[in-house]
């Protein structure tokens, strides 16, 4: 019977790991743009929507950021998705 190559094996362990974390902080930069979008909607915003507004967009950039200096996202992916919120949130101040 043949010998199983160990070291292939331990590489499919450490990609299966890899994805499984890049799944994760993608997730979590998916939800924080949402939640951001969300606010950012909100119909009859008032000055504090605003401001939780512009909490999440500061914590969706910060995500977005460490994403891409990963490498789990691509720089220009990251710089084109902070600049559509940015857009939206400067859309929404000006509004107010």
């Amino acid at each position: 019977m043949a010998k199983k190559n160990t070291s292939a094996q331990k590489r499919h362990r450490q990609s299966e790991e890899r994805r499984l974390k890049n799944k994760a902080v993608k997730s979590s930069v998916r939800t924080s743009a949402k939640k951001f979008v969300v606010l950012a909607q909100k119909p009859g915003r008032s000055p504090a929507d605003v401001g939780e507004a512009e909490a999440a967009l500061k914590d969706m950039i910060k995500k977005i950021d460490t994403a891409a200096q990963k490498g789990i996202i691509k720089k220009n992916a990251a710089a084109r998705k902070k600049s559509r919120m940015q857009r939206l949130f400067n859309s929404v101040k000006v509004a107010q």
